[in-house]
């Protein structure tokens, strides 16, 4: 009785969230096949996690969580086949390319230390906040509010320049 019970209060939620989840993966993926799969996948999550229902704080949150990280999970993926797929040759001009490091030193020396560190390990090396935290020893919170006065500092030294 109280499986069945189950069945009925997903059902419920499926009827109520369902054209939701389906209208803002659309609106993501630009893709009626893409969107259905992805609703059925992050639907099919939390069935699998509805005995638990009690425990997450917000099951429709966590449905559009599920479902937009699979979205995004499978953009990775499909992006990493690509790469491997179609190398890319281009020719590189040396020359262009120390003009380059140069400038970007530049501005990065209008930052402070921490501010370059979190700038270098986010934005070039492309590390997520929290494995740079870790390698600065410090909260994911302090990197992304380090790198955005970074970014802040940039953007004034390229007003600078451009005067």
């Amino acid at each position: 009785m109280e499986h069945a019970e189950g069945w009925a209060r997903f059902d419920a939620f499926f009827a109520e969230e369902h054209e939701r989840l389906f209208k803002a993966l659309y609106f993501v993926t630009g893709n009626r096949e893409d969107s259905e799969e992805l609703m059925q996948e992050a639907f099919l999550r939390l069935w699998e996690r509805w005995h638990d229902i009690d425990r997450i704080d917000d099951p429709t949150a966590y449905l559009f969580r599920v479902a937009l990280n699979a979205f995004r999970s499978r953009r990775r993926r499909a992006a990493v086949a690509l790469r491997k797929l179609t190398p890319v040759h281009e020719e590189r001009d040396p020359f262009t390319d120390a003009e380059m490091r140069a400038d970007v030193r530049d501005l990065l020396l209008g930052c402070t230390a921490r501010q370059r560190a979190a700038l270098v390990l986010v934005d070039l090396l492309g590390y997520p906040s929290e494995q740079a935290a870790r390698i600065l020893g410090v909260r994911p919170s302090t990197v992304r509010a380090l790198a955005t006065q970074g970014r802040r500092a940039i953007r004034g030294t390229e007003g600078d320049r451009d005067a």
